[in-house]
């Protein structure tokens, strides 16, 4: 593995799970995927088992956790250290209800699954159903006790929150927060790089057959170990920056784990973004040229590129709608950048985790 860094286009594995439908390659326009229905595709992974390699170029065959071993500051920024690619990007077509889960906080995660982080996320809602909800959090004022009761009775709404559910906003959904969406809801999801899970269901989402009863007994105590009885998360709008003429930046969520942000442009000026860390672009608008450094790659409708940390500025031509994913420094690249735009320390903490505080000095 040798040679200079450049933007990666990865593989993007598509998931046939019971709640898809089409509406990734329909709605999306993402092409090379099966003509059947796709719940996922996991844009850029590390997770053990699923892992993206690159497809093209000097390192095409490589994981991305060859790459992190290759030249973790290179690929992630200076000072990094892991032993992964430390984020995981999907796109979700919930045509039907995803079942009733969570997945485990860090330290739940480390004690009980055996796994050195658990899985914070976040769902941006690219499009939904008009009356379209979701079920996130446990209502405030239920017991332990209540909640077991309402799993066994599989009676969800007597006890979680469910919200409406409208495109263009994002949720920022804190590890052990029991939680699904859809029908008719189709999301980019951003988290950590895990897949540690817990269903409260009584049927399996690969197949809808029917968990056996000591099977599902057992996936109930892990629920009710792990869940956490006071996240309730809300959906956001988001906090919008115009950066130059035409060009809107939206910060859509962010915390210690990831941030996200909706960039649009039209035809009067170019994207530009530079970054200290590896950005994750993902197009979901029609098809746009990126340009680095002398490079340059097509990024075609719901289509993924992963630029290293050590490329820096990236640039893209407009009309362009796209996504960018990363690891953040939250105080230079979240807080910095809002609160000199004239937002408030207490918008900008509902963006996510980590943000609330004293302003910074200077």
């Amino acid at each position: 593995m040798s040679g200079a860094w450049h933007p990666l286009r990865v593989t993007a594995p598509a998931r046939p799970l019971v709640f898809g439908g089409h509406s990734i390659a329909g709605r999306l326009g993402k092409s090379g995927i099966p003509d059947w229905s796709i719940a996922e595709t996991w844009e850029v992974s590390d997770v053990d088992g699923n892992q993206s390699t690159v497809t093209e170029g000097p390192w095409a065959g490589a994981t991305l956790r060859d790459l992190v071993a290759h030249d973790p500051e290179g690929l992630m920024g200076r000072g990094w250290s892991g032993e992964h690619f430390p984020l995981l990007t999907k796109f979700i077509d919930a045509a039907g209800a995803l079942p009733v889960h969570l997945h485990a906080a860090d330290a739940a995660a480390r004690r009980r699954e055996g796994q050195p982080n658990g899985k914070t996320e976040a769902w941006h809602i690219l499009d939904a159903a008009p009356g379209a909800t979701a079920l996130c959090g446990v209502r405030q004022g239920v017991t332990a006790e209540q909640l077991h009761r309402a799993l066994l009775d599989q009676d969800f709404d007597a006890v979680l929150r469910r919200l409406p559910v409208r495109a263009g906003e994002t949720i920022y959904v804190p590890g052990g927060t029991l939680h699904s969406f859809g029908p008719d809801t189709l999301i980019y999801e951003i988290e950590q790089t895990s897949d540690v899970q817990q269903h409260a269901m009584r049927w399996n989402m690969e197949d809808g057959s029917e968990v056996p009863e000591e099977e599902w007994h057992a996936n109930l105590e892990a629920v009710m170990d792990e869940v956490d009885l006071e996240a309730r998360p809300d959906f956001h709008a988001g906090l919008r920056i115009q950066v130059g003429d035409g060009v809107e930046r939206v910060f859509c969520c962010a915390g210690p784990h990831f941030a996200l942000e909706r960039w649009r442009a039209g035809t009067v000026q170019p994207i530009r973004r530079s970054s200290e860390t590896a950005q994750i672009i993902t197009n979901v608008g029609a098809a746009v040229t990126v340009r680095v450094e002398e490079r340059s790659a097509g990024l075609g409708p719901a289509e993924t590129l992963v630029v290293p940390a050590a490329l820096g500025e990236v640039e893209i031509e407009g009309p362009a709608d796209v996504l960018v994913g990363y690891l953040p420094d939250l105080e230079r690249d979240v807080v910095a950048p809002l609160m000199e735009a004239g937002y408030s320390r207490e918008l900008i903490a509902a963006l996510g985790e980590g943000l609330e505080g004293d302003a910074p000095a200077g």
